[in-house]
């Protein structure tokens, strides 16, 4: 990467590097006129975007839904590892710094959604929120998109599944448990390490592990069928606390479970070295070793079937270790199953009601 490593507090990256498609470069350097004994600050900002579709629709084999709804691009939650950052690239940013503090949100979300399920001819399949970047990031608190999007997916009986790494998800626990009851809600805090120091470096805006958790129990609590996410498994940094997480969600009251392996995609390859190197420079050389013994020797292999969960006899351990404890803990007995037959477009204030 061209830039140096640079300190910002309470965010992920450490550079800013221009984004893939764009003409000019810019590079950080040192002039040596300037003293920085403490983190530099970088303010959010937030834009609307003015989309004209708000369903994307995918045809990987790797991924369990057809149908995703993402209410806001970049993320300020910072995850260094995150795969959804080369996607801020597309927008002329970096898919660094960039990606965590220039956010857009998308303010008709639930206006878009309504009129895309009132078409026509319209099929209904599961619509999954936050399949990118995270649906409950801290501008939900106050813009509530995805919150708009559950009121219409409730009122049109559309079966929904969302994924946080926040706690503000339990705020709608009253949708989500009123949609549950009627086969039409799941939800799944995805938790990466118990550790709060880890989770703070690694992923500096987000909440704690133990937030998490209770969301998982507020959710659970609710009624809604809630899964935990061990994602990504980091080889050398966070596979240790597996079994551990995995049973603290399940105290909590998840009853699913599914992991991944960390995929380091485009930009995410430099950024997360250049974390690594700044934030765990004692076993940085040992993660990317263990890093690429997991992908073949590659940083990265994208490859349908391999991308997920790796190969090789570090991925192998991964994935039976993951096996046993799911077992051993009663983990994903049974199927979070979506019932698509109750959606029916709502009436409008003014239509004629049927006679008959």
């Amino acid at each position: 990467m061209g830039s140096a490593p640079i300190q910002v507090k309470g965010r992920g990256a450490r550079s800013n590097d221009t984004g893939r498609f764009e003409l000019h470069e810019r590079e950080a350097f040192d002039d040596g006129w300037t003293e920085e004994d403490e983190p530099k600050q970088v303010a959010t900002t937030l834009s609307r975007e003015n989309a004209k579709k708000i369903i994307s629709r995918n045809d990987s084999p790797d991924i369990g839904f057809d149908q995703s709804i993402n209410p806001y691009r970049g993320c300020e939650h910072g995850c260094i590892y995150c795969y959804a950052r080369p996607a801020h690239a597309y927008m002329g940013l970096s898919p660094g710094l960039d990606f965590e503090t220039k956010l857009f949100f998308k303010p008709d979300a639930a206006k878009l959604l309504e009129k895309e399920l009132s078409r026509p001819g319209y099929k209904c399949e599961r619509i999954h929120i936050g399949g990118n970047t995270d649906p409950y990031q801290p501008v939900e608190r106050k813009m509530k998109v995805t919150r708009g999007l559950l009121e219409v997916l409730d009122r049109f009986n559309h079966p929904v599944s969302v994924i946080s790494k926040s706690n503000l998800i339990a705020r709608d626990a009253d949708i989500l448990g009123r949609m549950a009851q009627r086969r039409l809600a799941t939800a799944t805090l995805s938790i990466t390490t118990l550790d709060r120091s880890l989770a703070r470096a690694m992923e500096p805006r987000c909440a704690t592990p133990a937030k998490r958790l209770e969301a998982i129990s507020r959710l659970s609590e609710a009624g809604v069928p809630t899964a935990v996410s061990f994602a990504p498994v980091i080889p050398g940094l966070n596979d240790h606390e597996l079994e551990a997480v995995l049973e603290a969600a399940k105290a909590a009251g998840a009853s699913f479970a599914h992991y991944t392996v960390l995929r380091l995609p485009r930009e995410i390859k430099d950024l997360f070295a250049e974390w690594l190197a700044d934030a765990r420079p004692d076993r940085a050389a040992r993660v990317m070793s263990l890093v690429r013994q997991a992908r073949g020797g590659l940083d990265y292999d994208p490859r349908w079937g391999s991308r997920m969960v790796g190969q090789g006899p570090v991925a192998e351990l991964i994935r039976a270790r993951y096996r046993v404890a799911i077992r051993k803990l009663g983990l994903n007995q049974g199927h979070r199953e979506h019932d698509v037959t109750q959606f029916k477009v709502p009436a409008k204030a003014g239509d004629q009601m049927s006679l008959f």
